[in-house]
């Protein structure tokens, strides 16, 4: 991960964060429906710390703390990402998609992307032309992706239908201790729940923790209903991004101020019972996290309206990291809400257990 000055207390809250793990989640290629990857490496990083880890044929994977304990609390947060993938090659060997969750179309032409292949990644280019930048009814069936090849045969050699393909961007550690990267919604997240099911063990919790890495919350939201129906939780903590209202094109009237550095996201949703958020404030109090406040017109758009109406409904209450530039190939979190966001979850999980 590429670094610049980070300063003062920003400085010392990252000192202890595990960023090789966060480095590893980001860079891999996880487009909904093509997740295996990246839950090789959650299952890598966790087996020193769970207890079990249960992965399922849709590839959710759960890393389990106190199985024994009768108090079961799910946390989730999904491994997907936004994405293209190959739905067609043409004879002159440029390739055809259909998108894979709520991409923003402009933001692909003249870009490189990534392919991911059986054989490895491979480099590919979107056609763009200035016509086509105008277009204002940009469809999927307008892109057409270029990797070299001279003709469809020649191009089936390197690429198959199916392949998922994403932008072609870096990692890049920002001013103040801000992180931009594509697709830290949500893979941030699951290095949060991730992270604080390790410390509320350290810490000595005792209920039962289930850290779900999920499957297609950007496509079908099927895994969150999965895992949950099988966790059969008392109450579940899903982790998910949030747009600030501290850039372009934002109205803080929409859904409330929400600002990068500002602390960890609770939301004011029909959907969240509201006693949980309350307890997550005293948390927050108790450890002396500052935090945020979105409102929610009825569902939240995240995994947790899913898991709030699976087995006979499960209780829930929503973390959000605050994020700019959302599905775009530069998203901006601050690691500083990173750190708060596992802190104020782990300090829940252990008040739980008192």
């Amino acid at each position: 991960m590429k670094k610049s000055v980070v300063k003062g207390t920003t400085r010392k809250v990252l000192e202890h964060m595990n960023e090789k793990f966060l480095e590893q989640l980001l860079s891999e290629i996880s487009v909904s429906g093509y997740e295996e990857p990246i839950q090789d490496v959650v299952e890598a990083q966790m087996r020193d710390c769970a207890d079990e880890i249960r992965r399922d044929e849709m590839s959710n994977l759960i890393c389990v703390v106190n199985p024994e304990a009768k108090r079961r609390i799910m946390l989730s947060a999904h491994a997907d990402e936004i994405g293209l993938m190959i739905s067609n090659i043409t004879e002159d060997g440029r390739i055809q998609v259909i998108a894979r969750g709520g991409i923003i179309l402009a933001t692909y032409l003249g870009q490189q992307v990534q392919i991911k292949t059986a054989q490895g990644n491979i480099p590919g280019v979107v056609e763009t032309c200035r016509e086509l930048t105008k277009k204002s009814d940009l469809k999927t069936s307008d892109i057409r992706i270029d990797i070299g090849a001279e003709d469809k045969e020649e191009a089936l050699r390197y690429v198959s239908l199916g392949d998922p393909i994403v932008l072609d961007t870096k990692i890049h550690r920002m001013a103040n201790g801000r992180l931009t990267a594509r697709a830290l919604d949500d893979r941030v997240g699951v290095f949060i729940i991730m992270e604080a099911l390790r410390k509320a063990k350290a810490e000595g919790c005792k209920v039962g923790v289930y850290a779900a890495s999920t499957v297609g919350e950007e496509t079908t939201m099927s895994g969150a209903y999965w895992t949950s129906t099988r966790i059969q939780p008392d109450l579940a903590i899903v982790v998910d991004v949030t747009y600030t209202s501290d850039y372009s094109g934002t109205n803080a009237a929409d859904f409330g101020t929400v600002k990068l550095g500002g602390g960890p996201v609770l939301c004011n949703s029909p959907m969240v019972v509201k006693k949980l958020n309350e307890e997550m404030k005293a948390c927050a109090k108790k450890v002396g996290i500052e935090v945020q406040m979105e409102a929610a017109s009825r569902m939240t758009y995240t995994d947790g309206d899913k898991i709030h109406f699976s087995n006979q409904g499960v209780p829930m209450v929503l973390v959000s990291i605050p994020l700019r530039y959302m599905h775009t190939p530069a998203e901006m979190a601050d690691l500083k809400d990173v750190q708060d966001c596992i802190d104020l979850i782990a300090e829940f999980l252990v008040e739980q257990s008192r």
